[in-house]
This record gives structure tokens, C-alpha cells and sequence, in this order.
């Protein structure tokens, strides 16, 4: 047995409906897989092919508390369905796909989009924007036993009660199997990897003291409040 030479870090996990947890891996997350968010950020939602980036597992904050990160005047909120696998490969084809999927939870990437931006502008990696502390809220996941796989549905944001997101589930560009299929041709996926679906249009800034609602059909809702 390998001996530490330090105490090994917390393994970071999502607490699941009825109790437990999941342990998490890898958190992929697809970027403008709504048409009308590409629309919204400038980009051909018909062209441009899926990618994806990734925030770091203890990135994932269950607490329903977000610390608005004090490097950035410019936090976006993004509704998000996270689809949790419960194994992996490689080359999954897409009728395979949903075969390796554990459970879903709501969630949201939150995005310094003063920072991203200038990453952009500058031709650089996006983590600084999008894997800070506390990036990525998420609510208790429910087992596909008890939802069945969400694939339509409605996916909404409320910040104080006022809707600011809304889309379905259905209007996914790349759809959840084959968001694994692809991902599966360039990574070897694996048991506790996460993947974050991509966000309707209708991002935008929140401020501290604000409340945010996740409300995704088929899943508890997901409150966040911003501190």
C-alpha cells in the first residue's frame, strides 16, 4: 500500500437524494449547446462543432451558498442539467450512451465573464473564468431509477423570484448520449465523471444578497444564495 507523504485530499462528491454520496472524478462541461444562448454570446449555433472545457471536482459546492469571488465585478449565472456516469470507456456509441448514466442533479456554472472575456481577448485558457472556488453549485442527485432519463423538460432560473433563464430540455444542440459519445472519443471516461449540459439564454450578472432558484422538470429544485 502507498504511503502519503501528506494527508490525501477530501475525495469531493455530491450528496444524493435518500442519502449517500457520489464521488466525483472529472467535471466536463459542454459550452453553447443552446441556439439561442451561442446566439447570445456571438457565435452560429449551426457551425460551430461541440467543445467542452473543464472545472475541477471540488469545484462543486452543495452547501447552497456562493461567496462572490472578490477578483471579479462581473458574475454570470448559467442553469445547467449535470448528468453523472456511473462507468465509462472509450468510443461509447450514442445508442450505448445512456447505459453509463448514474443520475442527474441541477446546477449552475458560475462564470467571471470580466475574466473570461479578457482570456479570450488574449487567446488563453478559460479556467480563471469559469474554475474558481465555488464555481459550480449543485443540488442532491437523483438515480435514473427514480427519474427516468431527461431528455425534455422544462429548465429554468429565478434570481429574487424573477425568471431570467428559461428553455427545454429538448433544445439541447448535442443531446445528452451524444455528449458521451463524443467526449468518449477524446477522453477514457470513467465512474464519477459529471458533465455539465450547457445553459439556455438569459445569462447574466448576479450581485451579493441575491437568491437564485434552479427549478430543472423531473428533479428537486436548487437554491443558491450569493454572499
Amino acid at each position: 500500500m502507498t504511503e502519503f507523504i501528506i494527508t490525501p485530499p477530501p475525495i469531493a462528491s455530491i450528496p444524493v437524494v435518500g442519502g449517500g454520496a457520489f464521488p466525483v472524478r472529472r467535471v466536463y462541461c459542454i459550452g453553447r449547446n443552446y441556439a439561442a444562448h451561442a446566439i447570445e454570446m456571438g457565435h452560429d449555433p449551426d457551425r460551430d462543432p461541440p467543445f467542452f472545457f473543464q472545472k475541477n471536482p471540488n469545484n462543486l459546492d452543495a452547501t447552497g451558498i456562493f461567496p462572490y469571488p472578490a477578483q471579479s465585478s462581473d458574475v454570470h449565472h448559467e442553469v445547467e442539467l449535470l448528468v453523472a456516469l456511473k462507468s465509462g470507456g472509450t468510443n461509447i456509441t450514442v445508442e450505448d450512451a445512456l447505459d453509463h448514466v448514474w443520475g442527474y442533479a441541477p446546477a449552475l456554472d458560475m462564470t467571471q465573464r470580466d475574466l473570461q472575456g479578457l482570456a479570450k481577448k488574449m487567446g488563453r485558457p478559460w479556467e480563471i473564468g469559469k474554475a474558481f472556488e465555488h464555481s459550480a453549485p449543485v443540488g442532491p442527485l437523483q438515480p435514473v431509477a427514480d427519474t427516468g432519463h431527461l431528455d425534455s423538460g422544462k429548465i429554468e432560473l429565478l434570481v429574487n423570484g424573477e425568471v431570467r433563464q428559461t428553455g427545454d430540455m429538448n433544445q439541447m444542440i448535442w443531446k445528452v448520449p451524444e455528449m458521451i459519445s463524443y467526449l468518449s472519443e477524446n477522453f477514457e471516461l470513467a465512474p464519477g465523471d459529471v458533465i455539465m449540459s450547457g445553459t439556455p439564454s438569459g445569462v447574466g450578472p448576479v450581485a451579493r444578497g441575491d437568491t437564485m432558484v434552479v427549478t430543472i422538470e423531473g428533479l428537486a429544485d436548487l437554491t443558491v444564495k450569493v454572499v
